[in-house]
């Protein structure tokens, strides 16, 4: 007899904060590894594009408005997902944004803003997919951390609280949930080619950058592209029961040593470290 029973061949999916980035390489990737995705974020229209290619593709994919700050959205978002997909099998919490600032210099309210989006939002999610879960004795929560959470960056004090607490938090579902069947994993990205952080002014990312570098968090300018992250989530959602990823963290390989050509690519210009 085997020790677990094996997932079901249908895990509908959703994931929130896949209107781009991170996000919106998942819901692709985990598409074409057959799960039917549920598309959330708050640029629904976003959403539903990408839902759109999916579905051209030969994958089973819906969008639908989700505001992860909302208990009421988070909520209406998880049950017209089970409505048109099914019982959801996988959690992927990649919602968020980021904030640059000193954290003398930043005010309250733009600290707090952080930790409802990835510490609040990410545990809002969790809480309304969890009952299903345990009841059916299986599950995956996974949740997009940063590496931000491991090693503090400056400028990003805000960022790096809410992610140190979602690892916080991760941990200890862990440690709750086991025995219960629902298995609870951190994914880490480090230094990500995307488009979050980059529309904040150059008067506050340039002096982020310059501190980076000072305290050695900038060794080469090579990033980590958001498929690559989705590589790693699907592999997470995919491991047979029996096991599951702890947590894991990607970062990206630096350019070859003679290769000095590829390192002409300012830092400023590729995305930026941590998602």
């Amino acid at each position: 007899m085997p020790r677990f029973e094996p997932l079901p061949a249908r895990r509908p999916a959703i994931v929130a904060g896949a209107s781009s980035g991170i996000g919106e390489a998942t819901a692709i990737e985990l598409a074409a590894h057959g799960f039917p995705v549920a598309l959330g974020a708050r640029r629904v229209e976003k959403c539903q594009e990408i839902a759109d290619k999916i579905r051209a593709d030969g994958g089973e994919a819906i969008a639908l408005h989700l505001d992860v700050t909302d208990p009421q959205s988070v909520k209406g978002f998880v049950h017209q997902a089970t409505e048109q997909l099914g019982d959801i099998e996988v959690l992927v919490t990649g919602a968020g944004d980021t904030y640059f600032g000193k954290l003398h210099e930043i005010d309250t309210d733009a600290f707090e803003s952080q930790l409802q989006i990835h510490l609040v939002g990410a545990n809002r999610l969790a809480t309304a997919v969890l009952p299903g879960m345990l009841k059916r004795q299986r599950g995956d929560l996974i949740f997009v951390g940063s590496d931000v959470a491991l090693r503090q960056r400056p400028h990003m004090g805000a960022y790096g609280a809410a992610k140190a607490g979602l690892t916080a938090m991760v941990t200890n579902l862990q440690m709750e949930l086991e025995g219960t069947g629902v298995r609870a994993s951190i994914v880490h990205p480090g230094p990500t080619k995307t488009g979050m952080g980059w529309s904040l002014p150059a008067e506050l990312i340039g002096p982020a950058l310059e501190d980076w570098a000072k305290w050695g968090q900038a060794r080469h300018d090579y990033f980590l592209r958001a498929a690559d992250l989705a590589r790693a989530i699907t592999f997470v959602a995919e491991t047979p029961r029996g096991g599951f990823v702890v947590n894991m963290e990607l970062q990206p390989e630096a350019p070859l040593a003679d290769n000095k050509e590829r390192q002409k690519l300012a830092l400023g210009e590729e995305g930026m470290p941590g998602q």
